[in-house]
């Protein structure tokens, strides 16, 4: 048996929370990855694969566990170690040749070694003739290339690839996609394993060997998902499908709640809300009530008419399910009997459902609500509830969460928020 190119052993990442704690954003992760492979990182945001890939790349340290590249725990920056980023990160003033060439400056390699790679790495990525090309002359997709290009000529063993497609248009992004598998599955990229953070499910079927699928609060491996389908493959494959769908039962199982009268235990004001708007959660609403679903809809079915992703997706998924408008389990969502009436429901009286839903199942909502009721003035500043949650999270999930309470109070009615003065109040109640 070959040794591993790659060991995870028992990786935990923490950061430091305003409170002086700290905040477990990774728990327990173990990964073994051989030569050849293609390892997909699956998950919403906020998981902690961007994290996973920084501990990998040697730029962050776990607090207990260890990384082992070829063998050595890795310290620091990894040689052999290279990524390429969502967006290009090309540097403006320079031309494409020489945003590829950087890479090769920094190992101190000959100039005409340094010229001859980078010029075969801008051919492999089909971007022959644009050499003395800037970035702002090249389109999403070529610069992208030119990431690619500059990642790939230092020649490493592992490349870790941090959403690279998802900032690009539908049909560039697949173009792209496409010709990196030609070139892997033919043998001309000089690597031996990939690591692919993506949030995009037909993607992480289409392209990886194994399918890691992580859960939040903490970010933990929740389900692996082997895909033996030969390259190339087919999304009208059914056992394409089939991988698609588990990997959706996958997600929404270790996202959702179990079904029931008392599925989301939620102890108090320490949940971090969905940031998605009220309009949001109707349209959905809407869409499930509709022909063909009829309040039942399979959520891969759904997401694909809608053309919506699992960061998209999902957390109006989510807010439907807290709010008890909806139900989701093994990859459907289905309304509820409050979700069929808020369906059917005129304005004013979706308003009504919604904050009565807002009241009885938000306890930030609900509490913002009874401080306001028990001052004399009515009102209360932003920080004074900006205080409490950041006792349970981070500083920016206490913003958005704080953020999307507002604005579905705002649609219910249930208070008031000025933003100039950062002041809640009970001037618009219902």
């Amino acid at each position: 048996m070959s040794a591993a190119l790659l060991e995870i052993r028992s990786c935990c990442q923490a950061f430091p929370k305003a409170d002086g704690e700290d905040l477990l954003v990774l728990d327990d992760i173990n990964l073994t990855m051989k030569e050849g492979e293609i390892i997909g990182l699956l998950g919403r945001s906020g998981s902690g694969k961007s994290t996973l890939l920084r501990l990998i790349a040697g730029l962050a340290h776990p607090v207990r566990g260890s990384v082992v590249y070829q063998g050595h725990t890795v310290t620091g920056p990894a040689p052999g170690i290279s990524m390429v980023f969502q967006s290009s990160a090309l540097f403006p003033w320079l031309t494409v040749l020489e945003n590829v060439e950087l890479g090769l400056e920094a190992l101190g390699l000959p100039e005409a070694e340094i010229r001859k790679r980078a010029l075969a790495g801008i051919d492999l990525i089909g971007l022959d003739g644009y050499e003395s090309a800037y970035p702002r002359e090249l389109s999403g997709g070529m610069r992208q290339r030119v990431g690619f290009a500059r990642a790939l000529v230092v020649h490493p063993n592992i490349l870790l690839m941090d959403e690279p497609f998802s900032a690009l248009d539908v049909l560039t992004a697949e173009t792209l996609r496409t010709d990196f598998l030609d070139l892997w599955n033919d043998g001309r990229l000089p690597i031996k394993g990939v690591v692919l953070v993506t949030h995009n499910i037909e993607e992480a079927v289409l392209m990886c060997d194994r399918i890691l699928v992580f859960s939040r609060n903490p970010g933990h491996i929740a389900e692996e998902i082997r895909v033996d389908l030969p390259h190339p493959r087919s999304r009208m494959d059914p056992t394409f499908g089939d991988l698609v769908e588990r990997s959706y039962v996958a997600l929404t199982a270790r996202s959702a709640p179990t079904r029931g009268t008392d599925r989301i235990a939620f102890s108090g004001i320490d949940l971090v809300l969905p940031r998605v708007s009220a309009n949001t959660l109707a349209g959905l609403i809407e869409a499930v009530a509709g022909a063909p679903y009829n309040g039942r809809a399979d959520l891969p079915v759904i997401a694909s008419t809608r053309q919506m992703e699992v960061d998209d997706l999902f957390p109006v998924a989510e807010g439907l399910q807290l709010l008890r408008f909806a139900d989701i389990e093994g990859g459907d969502i289905q309304l509820t009997e409050i979700g069929k009436q808020f369906a059917e429901a005129g304005v004013d009286d979706r308003k009504r459902l919604f904050q009565k839903q807002l009241f009885a199942h938000v306890p930030l909502a609900a509490h913002i609500r009874r401080v306001l009721q028990e001052r004399i003035s009515h009102e209360a500043p932003k920080r004074r509830f900006i205080d409490e949650l950041e006792d349970h999270m981070t500083e920016e999930a206490a913003e958005s969460t704080l953020r999307a309470v507002v604005a579905w109070a705002r649609f219910a009615e249930a208070f008031a928020y000025d933003d100039r003065s950062e002041t809640f109040s009970l001037d618009n109640p219902s």
